[in-house]
């Protein structure tokens, strides 16, 4: 968050998500607030779950990234503020209030995000507490980039951050970003929070983006749901869609000629620019899947020969977020026959006949096929269960029936995930969000 020029954060502890409670990496007094600010006014482009149940922090994103600019945002974890009703709005408009009057920022040039429990009213004298703190403790060393990356996580094992250095028009430019997310994972996002009519459902994923490039901020929101259509938008970990999911990009100039930003997405001059954000939001996307809850198996579901991209789509999810698949992957059974029945129940056209199923590693072209035109191949058991031991492989699923291609990032179903999730209802303090 802080590699490129003019970027500082912060991280703080002010017991949002009270001492030893609710789920998480880190039940003592982990970092629950956390501040990003560009020294520069920015251009700025989000996009937003499209839960019909959003939260109050994307209610006043929306809102606010239409007007183009921001300057900071405020994120803290351990406390969703959704489902909050009328208070949690208040809530939320007196974060980034505060945010902006405690930094000397012009009025509405502070966004907010919030991940954690849903249904509860924020303690918002901690919230205040930890916005002073922060203020007075950005900077833009290493240290507080992970202290801001530790406070946004909620039952993340581990922080997920990257920062990528690349040149535009012979200038050094840089883009970081941050993310958090385990659980309640398959973001679905658009730039309003409205539901296309085609668009799949979809804990929290927040990513956080900055880079000192120059762009125009129609520039930025095209770009930013380019990275996002091909990242966060093909993740899934267990099907669910979250209130909270946000994806932020806040980009201020600062290496680049504030007079001649970019401007033209398909232009070759902004392609080193696509190709950076489509690169670290893709790395994000997969940490989040990697560190799924409970995860061991790590699978790019690929499906290939479909008629159209929606039905591209609609089978490689009906596989991904099948628990019947799912925890297949995690006992190392090859079932081809889970994978044919969530394809053929998908909204997908199907015809068995021509469907072809098999494995490969990650990214090879060397597959070997348990299934060829609806028919078992002469691959044997052992093979099979070879080909799907390792901790990440690929499912190829080819319908023989168009062009059309779509893939998912998805994650097995475990025990650990389940005993993660039930809690214990004598130990209020133990349930999830």
């Amino acid at each position: 968050m802080v590699a490129p020029q003019g970027f500082t954060a912060a991280g703080v502890f002010c017991d949002i998500k009270r001492l030893g409670t609710g789920k998480g990496s880190d039940k003592g007094p982990k970092r629950d607030l956390a501040l990003i600010l560009s020294e520069a006014p920015a251009t700025v482009a989000g996009l937003f779950t499209t839960n019909q149940t959003c939260a109050a922090p994307v209610k006043v994103c929306v809102e606010r990234v239409k007007r183009g600019r921001a300057r900071a945002v405020v994120v803290n974890s351990g406390n969703a503020n959704a489902c909050t009703g009328r208070e949690g709005l208040r809530d939320a408009r007196e974060m980034v209030d505060l945010t902006e009057r405690v930094l000397s920022l012009p009025v509405g040039t502070a966004l907010v995000g919030s991940t954690g429990r849903i249904g509860v009213q924020m303690p918002m004298g901690n919230v205040r507490a930890g916005i002073t703190a922060a203020a007075a403790e950005l900077g833009a060393t290493v240290d507080h980039a992970a202290r801001a990356v530790e406070a946004i996580m909620t039952s993340d094992s581990r922080p997920k951050q990257i920062a990528v250095e690349f040149k535009l028009d012979g200038r050094v430019t840089r883009l970081g970003g941050m993310c958090k997310g385990a659980g309640m994972i398959q973001p679905g996002m658009s730039p309003t929070g409205r539901r296309p009519a085609s668009s799949p459902l979809h804990a929290t994923m927040l990513g956080f983006v900055t880079t000192d490039a120059a762009v125009t901020a129609p520039a930025l929101r095209a770009a930013l749901r380019e990275a996002v259509a091909r990242s966060f938008n093909r993740i899934t970990v267990d099907g669910d869609m979250s209130t909270n999911d946000t994806v932020l990009v806040l980009a201020n100039g600062l290496a680049g000629d504030p007079k001649a930003p970019l401007r033209d997405p398909g232009s070759a001059a902004f392609a080193p620019f696509q190709a950076a954000l489509n690169h670290v939001c893709l790395a994000l996307a997969k940490m989040i899947v990697r560190d799924g809850e409970g995860v061991s198996r790590f699978v790019t579901v690929r499906v290939e020969g479909a008629r159209s991209f929606a039905d591209a789509d609609a089978a490689s999810r009906a596989v991904a977020n099948s628990s019947l698949v799912k925890t297949s992957w995690c006992g190392g059974d090859p079932n081809w026959g889970r994978i044919i029945d969530a394809i053929g129940y998908s909204a997908a056209k199907v015809v068995e006949e021509k469907v072809d199923i098999g494995y490969s590693a990650p990214g090879s072209r060397k597959i070997l096929w348990s299934l060829r035109r609806g028919q078992p191949t002469k691959a044997t058991f052992k093979e099979l269960c070879a080909a799907v031991a390792p901790r990440e492989f690929d499912l190829h699923i080819r319908l023989n029936l168009g062009s059309a291609s779509a893939l998912m990032y998805a994650a097995d179903l475990t025990e650990e995930y389940v005993a993660f999730n039930k809690g214990d209802v004598a130990d209020p303090n133990s349930l999830g969000g």
